[in-house]
């Protein structure tokens, strides 16, 4: 049995597109969770830096997420931000206790 894959991604979005960049990550919820290999795919907002999202995600394996990183949902997410984006970061994380 293979170790489940958590993923930590942060998207900071530039201060005059909070609201897009929030809403178009909101839409992601539904059809991601509803994938595949997806145990758990939770947005957080920062309370002190609005701009400043968290997905905290687990997925049953590396292959399965790779998978959701080519759904159409996340292109048409990455269209609907180009340039509304300052900073993102990915983290592949394994859970040690």
């Amino acid at each position: 049995m293979s170790t489940p894959l958590t993923i930590v991604a942060r998207i900071e979005a530039k201060p005059d597109q909070v609201e897009l960049v929030r809403s178009e990550l909101i839409k992601l919820i539904e059809p991601t969770r509803a994938e595949t290999g997806c145990i758990q795919y939770d947005l957080h907002q920062d309370n002190n830096q609005p701009e400043v999202f968290l997905f905290f995600e687990n997925w049953e394996t590396r292959e399965l997420w790779q998978a959701h990183m080519e759904n159409d949902h996340l292109k048409a997410y990455l269209a609907a931000v180009d340039g509304a984006v300052a900073n993102f970061s990915v983290s592949e994380m394994s859970r040690i206790g």
